[in-house]
């Protein structure tokens, strides 16, 4: 009756526990006219059911969301709207996003550590004077500026038609997860206590792993849609 109503359930939905507007992409038309279509949910409506999940980034809080026989506001038209391209354009744009965000917590997470080994004494001077600190230091920095310039040719392509914010999005992940664990690791006793902030950034490049990662997964998701091995064969 010119009306639709969606059943289904989503989970891992980011602040989806406490979202005023759901925005959902739900298949349609069965076997015969397979499709995915849009539609806008109320939070507040009949039929929700929303629970928050306890996720390993705190701070990146996440909920389960079910919809029950949940009636829904479609997006543009059923006839001719199909909008998997889109969400697939999407998804590439979200890693870019995700990419700089990851750039940024790792280059937060190296600075904090190198402001600690200039200050904390072992043997009566800095261990920011040992080497073997300063190589280790030195391979994050690497890393760090590696995945920045990655995040910065994946905001340029994202507006060019090329998909490469997933590529970005490993390389910035596996920085992050390194700059986090050195922190942990050269803040001594502190970096593992609650007290410190060490401890969330680890969590956060942990926590966007299992949401969007890891960056195998990524890696080998852009080789797929690129072809890199279609067709070919190896030989030892």
């Amino acid at each position: 009756a010119g009306r639709w109503r969606l059943y289904g359930e989503a989970d891992q939905v980011l602040d989806g526990h406490r979202a005023g507007l759901l925005l959902v992409p739900a298949h349609a038309g069965g076997y015969a006219r397979s499709r995915v279509l849009l539609f806008l949910v109320a939070g507040d409506t009949a039929g929700v059911v929303r629970t928050r999940r306890t996720g390993l980034d705190a701070t990146r809080s996440q909920g389960r969301i079910q919809l029950r026989d949940v009636q829904a506001e479609l997006l543009g038209s059923d006839e001719d709207t199909d909008v998997r391209a889109a969400l697939a354009g999407l998804g590439d744009f979200a890693a870019a996003v995700l990419a700089a965000e990851a750039v940024g917590a790792a280059d937060r997470a190296l600075e904090r550590t190198v402001e600690y080994v200039k200050q904390r004494e072992q043997f009566g001077r800095p261990i920011g004077s040992f080497q073997a600190v300063k190589h280790r230091l030195a391979d994050v920095y690497v890393a760090v500026r590696a995945a920045r310039s990655a995040a910065y040719y994946a905001a340029w392509a994202t507006v060019h038609g090329e998909q490469v914010g997933g590529l970005a999005l490993a390389q910035a992940l596996e920085a992050l997860r390194a700059a986090a664990g050195e922190g942990i690791q050269l803040h001594g006793g502190i970096g593992f206590t609650w007290e410190h902030e060490a401890h969330l950034y680890f969590k956060r490049a942990a926590g966007d792993e299992l949401l969007f990662g890891p960056g195998h997964r990524l890696r080998a998701h852009a080789a797929e849609a690129a072809g890199l091995f279609a067709g070919r064969e190896v030989t030892v």
